[in-house]
């Protein structure tokens, strides 16, 4: 992956996060799984990008 595409993806999955916690509060998440492997994802987007 390029630079851009992972920051693209960094953005899109905090956009993600930030939806799923909204639902969440509102009792509207079926999947709460979901939220930790949004954030797994985040961190692992993360790594990368601070390896190189």
């Amino acid at each position: 992956m390029e630079q851009n595409e992972q920051q693209k993806n960094l953005v899109d999955y905090h956009e993600k996060l930030r939806v799923l916690k909204f639902d969440l509060a509102r009792g509207k998440v079926k999947n709460v799984k979901e939220i930790k492997k949004t954030k797994k994802a985040i961190a692992r987007i993360l790594t990368i990008i601070n390896k190189k």
